[in-house]
């Protein structure tokens, strides 16, 4: 099947080609030799890549984009109503979803499908990295730019394929690895799944995809309640807690420095010497025991993959450095759940080693996670200094009566709390307050991520 959708030559056509998935499968047809065209709603950075490799792209949705084409492929995100979708199918063209495009790829390949409410992004992307780092050329399509090699997709010479593979609309289902780790799992995209039990579920039928092996973090006790098929092989790994069963991969003695951060490992009770990391964080170092217990059970030696690993710089908008200014530092992260938001400030506040002030912007990423969430992004959040609260960030969604980031904000201590929303107000009100010794934050899966380089800018004029 994959060779006659995606032979050289072939003309698909992408509708919502820059997401970071879709773009991702679009770079790798055009370097097999695909006939690529696609289209978006607006001018994003993902774009001009495909263009410089020969994509010809649309700015907005138009029935007209897709003349040529003889396969579409579409994001979860556009409705069955966009007009590119309706032409395709008033003709008869095949419409894939972007799993089932992924999907195809991964035929031939030894497929790594990683998944996991929080995490999946980082330990997909150390995944490609110490594979690449141990030379062995992986092909993979995550989520965020991978740091040092500049790209969030590769279609590498080796046989390994990671995948990050999203739970969000339930398309991970589609990629039958070979095998797959999941990192936890707990309730989020309340836009899908009204409660726990429901994504239980969709966790439960993706593994009964998965055709050999599944590596679970042990420290989450949600993914104890999965029933693993007989067939798989199942690998554990997790940090050492007192009282508690030793897991496969198993951290101990962990290290957090502002900069990096370290821990000892075993394998099934046997030491394999020191886990060093060039990121902090202790979600990092458990995304580590991740990669190290999949390579290992993909047949790879234990002192090649942690030489690899201490190399990892991390990914784009995950705990991302975007400058210092006058002794003000500016990081953007994409956290937008409570407990990434919990993860990420820990981390901020190891990376200043507790010096000067931590300063968020957070920008609430859909109406309906902020309805269920919001008392927990206070608590979260109210770990920091100061906090700037934009307003939701709609991502496709319709507003709720009596949603926004005011309900956040009502629950946080008001001496340090402010909810801004116009943009230019709450910058400038920011940097009237920044004093040298500050971390800002810039945190959300919106595009508050545009705000780093704006307030650095404005630091810049401040200071000069």
């Amino acid at each position: 099947m994959s060779e006659i959708l995606f032979s050289p030559g072939r003309r698909v056509h992408f509708v919502g080609i820059a997401g970071s998935g879709m773009s991702g499968i679009a770079s790798i047809l055009l370097g097999r030799g695909v006939v690529v065209t696609g289209s978006d709603n607006q001018e994003q950075s993902s774009l001009e890549p495909l263009r410089s490799s020969g994509a010809r792209i649309f700015i907005g949705h138009d029935a007209k984009n897709i003349e040529g084409a003889q396969i579409l492929v579409t994001s979860s995100a556009i409705p069955r109503n966009n007009p590119e979708v309706a032409a395709a199918e008033k003709v008869g063209l095949p419409i894939l979803g972007r799993a089932e495009a992924l999907a195809e790829l991964l035929v031939g390949r030894r497929s790594i499908a990683v998944a996991g409410t929080h995490g999946k992004t980082t330990t997909s992307g150390m995944l490609a990295w110490t594979l690449a780092a141990m030379g062995e050329d992986p092909s993979f399509v995550i989520g965020s730019k991978i740091q040092g090699l500049n790209s969030g997709s590769g279609d590498g010479s080796g046989d390994v394929f990671v995948v990050e593979a999203d739970e969000s609309d339930g398309s991970f289902m589609r990629y039958r690895p070979l095998g797959a780790v999941i990192t936890n799992l707990e309730l989020d995209h309340v836009d899908n799944f009204k409660n726990l039990e429901e994504v239980r579920r969709a966790f439960q039928e993706f593994v009964k995809t998965v055709r050999t092996f599944l590596i679970l973090c042990g420290n989450d006790a949600e993914l104890a309640t999965l029933e693993i098929p007989s067939t798989l092989r199942t690998v554990t790994y997790g940090i050492a807690e007192a009282g508690k069963e030793s897991f496969d991969l198993q951290l101990s003695n962990l290290l957090l420095s502002p900069r990096s951060s370290s821990a000892s490992i075993s394998w099934r009770g046997r030491p394999l010497g020191t886990l060093t990391l060039s990121i902090s964080g202790r979600h990092n170092l458990l995304n580590a025991g991740a990669v190290i217990a999949t390579l290992l059970e993909l047949g790879f030696e234990s002192q090649r993959i942690l030489t690899a690993l201490a190399s990892f710089q991390g990914t784009s908008r995950r705990f991302e450095f975007k400058g210092e200014i006058a002794g003000i530092t500016v990081i953007d992260d994409y956290g937008h759940h409570p407990t990434e938001i919990q993860a990420t400030l820990a981390m901020a506040r190891s990376y200043m080693a507790n010096v000067g002030r931590l300063v968020v912007i957070f920008q609430p990423h859909r109406f309906s996670r902020t309805a269920v969430f919001h008392r927990e992004f206070a608590t979260a959040l109210t770990e920091a200094d100061l906090i700037f609260l934009t307003d939701i960030y709609a991502a496709s969604e319709a507003p709720i009566e009596g949603v926004t980031a005011g309900l956040i904000a009502s629950d946080i201590p008001q001496e340090k709390v402010y909810y801004l929303s116009n943009r230019e107000e709450l910058i400038s009100q920011l940097i009237s307050k920044m004093e040298p010794g500050d971390l800002v934050l810039t945190l959300g899966a919106g595009d508050v991520t545009h705000l780093a380089g704006e307030i650095l800018e404005r630091l810049h004029e401040r200071n000069s």
